[in-house]
């Protein structure tokens, strides 16, 4: 198949989460012989902070997005492949992209793909003048980051055609365990982007977690948190590139995750670091939230936390031959059951159901 892709960037991972999830999703699905054009807006200087050279495996097309013209020229080059994907959050011109590629006729493959599902139905759900209700059923297909059966079935019920939920994963040939890195060295680290629906939960899970546990160490990595007022023993250390994260997990006693509040709330999302602390062997511990048995089995794979104060007990009672071994167990468990080559390969059989090369959906639906 030949899948035109456009999101918010595949090359940098700069105020862009969501660069990991694409990279291995669509590697993946370029395994299988399928031919990849991602387009990606110059915007809020990505290009500057690239993690990556352009891969082998997909062609990247950087467009302006003020220039109407070429931006027109790549949704009419866009019309002529088999599937052609609008993924949420691009940050610029989505609007505009999602009625041109929603409309768009002939025998391609639309697909709406959210990486922020929960966030996106809880905006429908509170207004029924927002532009997306009417282009959505204009959509073959939508696939989503996450959020189990609560957001496909929700999905469904606001006029999506199919719906399903393509998780988080990990590439073993590039997340897996390094020697520790002194500078990332603490007792609990956190990599995430200062954003406004988890600044409070990092506040609770991390930042009042360091001032419970005044003598155990902190590492705050991401971007957007250099003016926030931190504890004595929590060092923020800035954006940390790609290229970083194997010796960022590998150096701390413990990696936190801490899910956004509307991913929290709906549950099965589990974020692109779990999978990535996992794969690299590092002990998680995560904020709770509903369906983590399903990705891993809390106690023996993950330590789970309701709050700060929980997050605080964890660190102080784990010593490093526990954290090794939750983090041995761990890494089985995501080498068994969530790699991206078992991701792209059901979203390779979705595909081919969409352009009718494939098993029917309700077939396919008990097995997501």
């Amino acid at each position: 198949m030949r899948i035109a892709f456009w999101g918010s960037s595949l090359l940098s991972a700069y105020w862009n989460g969501a660069a990991t999830y694409y990279r291995g999703i669509l590697r993946a699905l370029a395994q299988l012989d399928n031919q990849i054009v991602f387009f990606e807006p110059d915007a809020y200087d990505r290009q500057k902070h690239r993690d990556i050279e352009d891969p082998a495996w997909a062609r990247i097309v950087v467009y302006n997005p003020q220039d109407q013209a070429e931006v027109r020229r790549h949704l009419a080059a866009s019309a002529r492949f088999d599937i052609v994907v609008k993924a949420s959050g691009v940050g610029v011109l989505d609007e505009l992209l999602e009625n041109r590629i929603s409309a768009m006729s002939g025998a391609v493959c639309k697909v709406f793909w959210d990486v922020d599902a929960p966030a996106t139905l809880d905006r429908l759900a509170a207004d029924a003048a927002d532009p997306f209700h009417r282009v959505l059923s204009r959509y073959d297909l939508v696939l989503t980051y996450g959020g189990g059966r609560r957001v496909t079935d929700r999905y469904r019920q606001m006029g999506a055609r199919e719906c399903f939920a393509i998780y988080n994963a990990f590439d073993p040939d590039v997340h897996f365990p390094v020697p520790a890195e002194p500078r990332y060295s603490c007792d609990l680290s956190f990599l995430g982007n200062r954003l406004p629906d988890r600044e409070a939960r990092v506040e609770e899970f991390l930042l009042r977690a360091a001032q419970l546990a005044p003598e155990c160490r902190f590492v705050l990595g991401g971007s957007g948190w250099a003016d926030k007022h931190l504890p004595p023993n929590v060092a923020y250390i800035g954006h940390v590139y790609t290229s970083d994260h194997n010796r960022f997990n590998c150096s701390a006693k413990a990696v936190l995750n801490v899910s956004r509040e509307s991913m929290a709330r709906y549950g099965f999302s589990p974020a692109t670091r779990v999978f990535e602390a996992a794969g690299a062997g590092a002990c998680l511990i995560t904020d709770a939230w509903e369906g983590i048995e399903s990705f891993l089995q809390p106690g023996s794979e993950a330590l789970v936390a309701r709050d700060g104060a929980e997050v605080a007990d964890l660190v102080r009672g784990l010593n490093p031959e526990r954290a090794a071994c939750i983090g041995e167990a761990a890494r089985a468990r995501v080498l068994a059951e969530h790699t991206y080559s078992r991701r792209g390969a059901l979203v390779q059989t979705i595909l081919s159901r969409s352009i009718g090369l494939g098993k029917p959906f309700e077939v396919l639906e008990a097995s997501v």
